[in-house]
C-alpha cells in the first residue's frame, strides 16, 4: 500500500510540475481578434433571440390580463426592431452562423420597412391590448404575424 501511495504522489508531483512549467495550450480569443462583422452578427442574433423570448412573455402576461407588464415589454420589442435596422451592413451577409438570407440585402428597403412596421405594430398593440375583444387574435396579428412574415422572407429555415 505504501508503494501505491508513493507512486500516486510521484505522479501528482510530475503532473503539477508539467502544469506549472508549460504554458496552457488553450488559445482563448482575444477581444482584438474578434472581427467587427462577428460583433454585428452576434448583436443582431442576440436582439432577435431577446425579442422572441420577450414575445413569449408578452403572450403569457397578456393572456393572464397583466397588461402593464406586457405593455412595457412591447415597447422594449418596438425599440429592438428599430435597433436591428443598422445591423445588416453588406459585409455581414455570411459567416458566424448567420441565418439571414440574401433577400435582406437584395430587398433592403422591404426588410427595413418590415422592421419599422413591426416596431409600429408593437406600439399599437400596447395601446389597444387592454380594450381589445380578443387578446389572442391581436397578438397573432400584430406580433406573431410580423415574426412569421420576416422568417418566411428573410431567415433560413432552421
Amino acid at each position: 500500500m505504501f508503494k501505491i501511495l508513493n507512486l500516486f504522489m510521484f505522479k501528482l508531483i510530475i503532473l503539477s510540475f508539467i502544469l506549472i512549467t508549460f504554458p496552457h495550450t488553450s488559445n482563448p480569443i482575444k477581444s482584438d481578434e474578434i472581427s467587427m462583422e462577428e460583433v454585428i452578427i452576434k448583436k443582431r442574433k442576440s436582439i432577435f433571440s431577446k425579442n422572441y423570448s420577450t414575445a413569449k412573455k408578452v403572450q403569457s402576461l397578456a393572456s393572464k390580463g397583466d397588461f402593464e407588464k406586457a405593455k412595457n415589454l412591447m415597447m422594449e420589442m418596438s425599440e429592438n426592431y428599430i435597433n436591428l435596422i443598422p445591423l445588416f451592413p453588406d459585409n455581414t451577409r455570411k459567416g458566424f452562423k448567420t441565418e439571414a438570407l440574401p433577400a435582406i440585402w437584395e430587398k433592403k428597403e422591404e426588410f427595413n420597412d418590415l422592421m419599422k412596421k413591426s416596431s409600429d405594430d408593437m406600439k399599437k398593440l400596447a395601446s389597444i391590448i387592454e380594450s381589445t375583444d380578443n387578446v389572442k387574435t391581436a397578438l397573432n396579428q400584430m406580433m406573431w404575424g410580423n415574426c412569421k412574415t420576416c422568417h418566411s422572407k428573410f431567415r433560413a429555415p432552421h
